[in-house]
């Protein structure tokens, strides 16, 4: 995906210093994860509990998905957009516009929440413990 430099209805709604903190977010959920793996199964913690990875792999989903689309589901929820220094934020004024948003915001979130679910269930099915 090309990197865009100006805001597109349910396609692009943050620059380069928000894409570098969701990227980055992405990368401590996904450390998070693993740590938390490895501590459970080292425990000995029962299996029910590896499902709790569902929280850390979901948030590291969401960094990712963010960074890649170069969309914050966060901001298209709110109606807003950033390409500039992290806290400034515009208003969407066109309530087509915050419809597109919108949408895009829910796909990212949905699609966090399926890696996260799936993270949870091999975590829980790997046979160690």
């Amino acid at each position: 995906m090309q990197e865009q430099n100006q805001y597109i209805p349910g396609v692009c709604n943050i620059g380069r210093s928000e894409i570098k903190m969701r990227r980055f977010a992405g990368w401590v959920g996904l450390v998070i994860t693993i740590i938390l793996y490895g501590s459970l199964v080292y425990l000995g913690v029962p299996r029910i509990w590896r499902l709790i990875i569902f929280i850390p792999s979901a948030l590291a989903a969401i960094g990712f998905l963010q960074a890649r689309m170069h969309f914050c589901a966060n901001f298209g929820m709110r109606g807003i957009f950033n390409f500039g220094e992290i806290g400034n934020t515009d208003t969407v004024d066109q309530a087509e516009f915050r419809a597109a948003d919108r949408r895009k915001a829910m796909q990212i979130i949905a699609y966090s929440v399926i890696a996260g679910i799936a993270a949870a269930v091999i975590a829980y099915i790997l046979p160690w413990n």
